[in-house]
């Protein structure tokens, strides 16, 4: 383990480098099994695709290609972001360097606020629908958290014991969700044709929606029933960026961290909505299905058999076992991004890497604890799943805007890549970027996220507390960065230095 300070005794803030690392051994699998396994479409689909029955018809599967497009873009853009500042911490990095430190620590406690909501959303999602729908009994509130609660822990412990370890139970994860998604929608599909089960026409119908404003924007404080379809995707389709919180660890990230995240967008979104297309058109009754648990499983059962939907539902399962270890693992890396700044509660323990398990064992145990106690406020909760997700849908869209607004802003003056670059297509992709960000916020203003956007109120308010703190006993000279230059470059040297002490 090193120490934060420089061999000259320098704080590593103010000498501009970094000398706390981690061992660089993941691979390009393992890089886009991170992105992969965070945008989890079994996770997503399986998890939404009942409330979007109840809000917006089937037809609202059809916001699903709009929203891959506009997350593609910006997927691209952070890609060529993550080309440049390869630095864990992703977010809060990037925006330091873009703007200032004190608008990047604000992104860093956003950015941490929605991970540690997130992970607690996704394993909640296998107490309170999976499990129960596997042994065939009705959860309680005490239920649901005791087997969060448990799930939480035992991701803590893989991530905080070992970084290879945790890398091989994601990838085997991703590996079976890729494998088996494919075999459901090539099942689905030819069962379907031959059984005579598939229905064209429940793919363009409202099911109970009235066709009155259905295709409306809705007022101000209200959302049309088909807007609200997009909450599908927006929900499922976020957290690829999470393969560049681990660039420190990951061979070449300038290459594999922006090529990760793209192709699971562009593989989640393509396999996504051919699933949804043919679970759709199998729908018997979709206002029936609207009012189940656990539609997506009915519907393979109904086509496929009991016993194939029950191996869907341990398919599942994995999958947001997986999707839950990568968030745990990605809140983890930032918390010890900021921590290594000086810059986050606790950061005195929180900054270390064990010699033994060569993880950042202190922030393992701080983020799970943390998420822990999240869970135990919303338990009691009759519509804890709602509040979580919106929460978890809304916090990476305003992350996004703020970093693809800095992007546009200061992208003549970044530095060089030699890994991914936009090139001609730049402009393009940053006009349907903020044409997409705009447009997805604006879902948020209704009324039923009223309770998100007060966890998000209360969050940042603990969070200025400390900021306020931080100005105060440093002030804004003592949340200095590292410049705006090739800090892969810097890491490097700082590895050199090791070796020839070595």
């Amino acid at each position: 383990m090193t120490d934060s300070s420089t061999p000259t005794g320098e704080p590593l803030v103010r000498a501009g480098v970094y000398t706390d690392t981690l061992e660089r051994s993941t691979g390009r699998f393992a890089s886009f099994a991170v992105a992969f396994a965070f945008v989890s479409i079994a996770t997503g689909i399986f998890t939404t695709y009942g409330s979007v029955l109840k809000s917006s018809g089937p037809l609202g599967i059809w916001t699903w290609p709009i929203v891959i497009v506009g997350q593609l873009a910006v997927a691209l853009l952070l890609g060529a972001l993550a080309a440049r500042i390869p630095v864990t911490g992703y977010a809060y990095q990037w925006v330091s360097r873009l703007a200032n430190p004190v608008l990047g620590w604000i992104t860093g406690w956003i950015s941490f606020t929605f991970l540690a909501i997130v992970s607690v959303a996704v394993d909640y999602t296998v107490a309170a629908t999976v499990v129960p729908a596997l042994f065939d009994f009705t959860g309680t509130a005490l239920t649901s958290f005791l087997i969060t609660a448990g799930v939480l822990v035992l991701q803590g412990l893989l991530v905080g014991l070992s970084t290879k370890w945790t890398e091989r139970v994601n990838n085997f994860a991703v590996t079976a969700e890729l494998v088996c998604m494919v075999a459901l929608v090539v099942l689905l599909f030819i069962v379907g044709v031959i059984a005579h089960k598939l229905s064209m026409g429940n793919l363009f119908s409202r099911g109970d929606i009235p066709a009155e404003g259905y295709w409306s924007f809705g007022t101000a404080t209200s959302v049309g029933p088909w807007m609200l379809g997009f909450l599908l995707g927006a929900f499922t389709i976020v957290g690829f960026e999470s393969a560049a919180n681990l660039a420190e660890e990951t061979k070449r990230p300038e290459i594999v961290v922006p090529r990760a995240m793209w192709q699971a967008v562009l593989a989640s979104g393509v396999l996504g909505f051919l699933f949804l297309l043919v679970v759709t058109a199998a729908v018997n009754d979709p206002s029936a299905l609207a009012e189940s648990g656990t539609p997506i499983a009915d519907v393979i059962k109904d086509i496929l058999g009991s016993f194939v939907g029950t191996a869907l539902l341990v398919l599942v399962a994995i999958a947001i076992f997986a999707c839950g270890l990568v968030i745990v693992m990605s809140g983890v890396r930032l918390v010890w991004a900021m921590s290594r700044d000086q810059r986050f509660p606790g950061w005195q323990a929180l900054h270390k890497v064990s010699p033994r398990t060569k993880t950042p064992l202190n922030a393992t145990i701080a983020v799970t604890t943390i998420s822990a106690v999240i869970l135990g406020l919303f338990s009691t909760s009759t519509d804890a799943l709602f509040i979580l997700f919106s929460a978890a849908t809304l916090l990476p869209a305003i992350i996004y805007a703020i970093t693809v607004a800095l992007y546009i802003a200061t992208r003549r003056r970044l530095p060089a890549s030699g890994g991914f670059s936009l090139g001609r297509w730049e402009i393009p992709i940053i006009v349907v970027a903020v044409v997409w960000l705009v447009f997805a916020l604006s879902l948020f203003r209704d009324a039923s996220f009223a309770q998100p956007w007060l966890y998000v109120a209360v969050m940042v308010g603990i969070g200025a507390v400390y900021l306020g703190y931080l100005l105060a006993t440093r002030g804004t000279k003592g949340l200095k960065m590292p410049e705006l230059r090739s800090i892969d470059a810097e890491l490097d040297l700082v590895g050199a230095h090791h070796h020839q002490q070595g």
